[in-house]
C-alpha cells in the first residue's frame, strides 16, 4: 500500500513528542512492504534540531514550507493518486486546511484517515466549540486512528459522527530501544523526561519535583525543554533537550524512570506515552502516576510501580533497592516485547483498515 502521511516531523523529535511513534509504526508499515511518503513542514526550528542526520530508509520524507499555502498546496498535489492519505493531529502549521483538503483527495482508489496523536487534546477542543471547522470533517473521513483513550474516546469520537474509530496504541520499537550499558553523567535515582507543556506542568510539580522535596538526599534528573526558569529543589538537575539517541542510557542510568501523564490523558485513560514503552524497553523500573486502563499494559506492582501522587512516588523510591528494580524493570521488558511491539500494532492498523472496507 502507497501511504501519504502528513504528520508534524518524522526527523526531529525537537519540541515534538510524536516523533517516537511516528517512526515506530512506519519503520513497522514498511517492513510488512507498506510504501510511505512523510510530509512535514519546515517549522519550530525542527530542520535545525534534527536528531537523525539522515533521512529514514523506512520512508521517504518531503519538507515543505512552513508559511505561505503555495508549498503545502504542492505536497498535497503530490499526495494525490496514495493509497491511503494520513493527517495526523498536531502538524503545527496549516492543520485546518490539511484537515479538509486531505479529504479532497479521496477517490475510489484512495482512503482517508484521521490519526489523532493527542485525542485527548482535540476531543477537548472540539466539544467545547461547536463551530471547530474539524467538527464536520470527522464524519467524512474513512478511519479515525488514535494513538491512546480507549473506549472513553472511541465513544466521543462516534458521538461526533466518526465512521469508526481505532486505537492503535504507542509501544516499542526494539531496535531502537533496548537495554545499554549505565552512563555516569546520566546516573540518578530517578528521572523524568518531557517537555514543559501547560497540563503537564501542574502534574510534574506534584509527581515529580514535590518527591524531590520529600527525598533530599536522593538525585533527580529532569529532562526536556522549557523547565530552565522553573524552581527546583538542589537535587535536581535539569538536562535540557535530550536528544533521542540518549533516551536508552537516561532510562538505564537510573534507578527508577519516573512517567507523568498529561492532565487531559489521565482524564481520559487508556493512554500509554511513548516513555512508558521506552523506558520498559531498556528493562528500566518504571513509576507511574496512576490512570484508567494501565493493568491493560503493565501489571501494576509487578512490572510497574503506581503512584497517586508525589508522596507515594518518594516512598516507592525510598522502598526500591537495585534488586527490586531489576525485576520490575525485567519483567516490563518480557511483557512489551511480548505483547506491545509496532509490529503487533502494524497488524492491527491493517486490520481496522480492512474492516472499514
Amino acid at each position: 500500500m502507497n501511504i501519504a502521511f502528513f504528520g508534524s516531523s518524522l526527523v526531529s523529535a525537537y519540541w515534538n513528542g510524536a516523533a517516537t511513534y511516528y517512526r515506530g509504526i512506519l519503520r513497522a508499515l514498511h517492513e510488512r512492504g507498506h510504501r510511505i511518503t512523510f510530509y512535514e513542514p519546515d517549522a519550530y526550528d525542527r530542520q535545525k534540531n534534527r536528531d537523525l542526520a539522515e533521512d529514514p530508509p523506512y520512508a521517504r520524507v518531503v519538507v515543505y514550507p512552513g508559511e505561505g499555502e503555495a508549498g503545502v498546496r504542492s505536497v498535497l498535489a503530490d499526495a494525490r493518486g496514495a493509497d491511503l492519505v494520513v493527517k495526523a493531529s498536531g502538524v503545527g502549521v496549516f492543520d485546518e486546511l490539511l484537515e479538509s483538503a486531505a479529504l479532497e483527495l479521496r477517490g475510489s482508489g484512495t482512503r482517508v484517515a484521521f490519526w489523532d496523536v493527542d485525542a485527548p487534546a482535540t476531543l477537548d477542543r472540539v466539544q467545547n466549540d461547536p463551530k471547530d471547522a474539524f467538527r464536520a470533517c470527522i464524519p467524512n473521513y474513512d478511519i479515525v486512528l488514535t494513538y491512546g483513550g480507549g473506549a472513553p474516546v472511541i465513544e466521543a469520537y462516534e458521538a461526533l459522527g466518526a465512521r469508526r474509530c481505532v486505537p492503535i496504541y504507542n509501544a516499542l520499537d526494539p531496535s531502537t530501544h533496548h537495554p545499554v550499558p549505565v552512563e555516569e553523567r546520566l546516573r540518578a535515582d530517578m528521572s523524568f523526561l518531557g517537555n514543559r507543556l501547560p497540563d503537564r506542568e501542574a502534574r510534574v510539580e506534584e509527581f515529580f519535583l514535590r518527591a524531590a522535596e520529600l527525598q533530599p538526599g536522593r538525585s533527580f534528573l529532569l529532562g526536556g525543554s522549557g523547565w530552565g526558569d522553573k524552581p527546583m529543589s538542589a537535587n535536581v538537575r535539569w538536562l535540557g533537550h535530550v536528544p533521542t539517541g540518549d533516551h536508552n542510557a537516561l532510562n538505564c542510568s537510573a534507578l527508577a524512570v519516573l512517567n507523568i501523564a498529561r492532565e487531559s490523558m489521565a482524564r481520559y485513560g487508556f493512554s500509554p506515552a511513548t516513555r512508558v514503552f521506552e523506558a520498559a524497553g531498556a528493562g528500566a523500573c518504571l513509576i507511574t502516576d496512576a490512570w484508567v486502563g494501565l493493568e491493560q499494559f503493565l501489571e501494576p506492582g509487578e512490572e510497574v510501580l503506581v503512584a497517586r501522587d508525589g508522596e507515594e512516588v518518594a516512598a516507592h523510591l525510598a522502598d526500591l533497592t537495585p534488586e527490586r528494580a531489576r525485576r520490575i524493570g525485567d519483567a516490563a521488558l518480557k511483557r512489551v516485547l511480548a505483547q506491545h511491539t509496532y509490529t503487533q500494532r502494524a497488524r492491527l492498523f491493517e486490520e481496522a483498515l480492512a474492516q472499514c472496507g
